[in-house]
């Protein structure tokens, strides 16, 4: 399969995005729609992975940022169907590498896939770095 990957939002398909994170999503599912929808429209930057043929959509990311020197990396995913071909990677790639943010300070925070996130630059924080848990877990 071919894929494409976009940072139009308008392409974004909001239902497509919404479906994974309200069910598969272990991060967030606590969000409703309104709010996911409301993340969406105040991101920094959105970036999509489609399908070349149908133009559906199969992955996401989304980052919030000052625009000028910080950028906190959100929702990321791959849709299990389409996993192990490198498409993490690629969004990774998309989003923080070739973006307008690939000078930035990058911050994330995720259970899994650290391998991907690694390769890419990021790191355990040092000791300069704080952190104020959610209240809602």
């Amino acid at each position: 399969m071919t894929y494409i990957l976009s940072d139009s939002p308008g392409r974004i398909d909001r239902e497509a995005v919404w479906r994974f994170l309200s069910t598969e999503a272990y991060w967030g599912r606590w969000r409703t729609r309104t709010d996911v929808d409301r993340q969406i429209d105040g991101a920094w930057r959105v970036v999509g992975v489609y399908l070349e043929t149908t133009g559906e959509q199969v992955g996401f990311a989304r980052a919030v940022s000052d625009g000028v020197g910080i950028a906190y990396l959100a929702d990321v995913y791959i849709d299990e169907g389409h996993r192990g071909q490198g498409l993490g990677h690629r969004l990774v790639a998309t989003m923080v590498d070739d973006g307008p943010g690939a000078n930035f300070r990058w911050i994330l925070f995720t259970d899994d896939a650290h391998g991907v996130y690694r390769d890419h630059g990021f790191d355990a924080p040092d000791l300069t770095a704080m952190v104020r848990p959610s209240r809602l877990g």
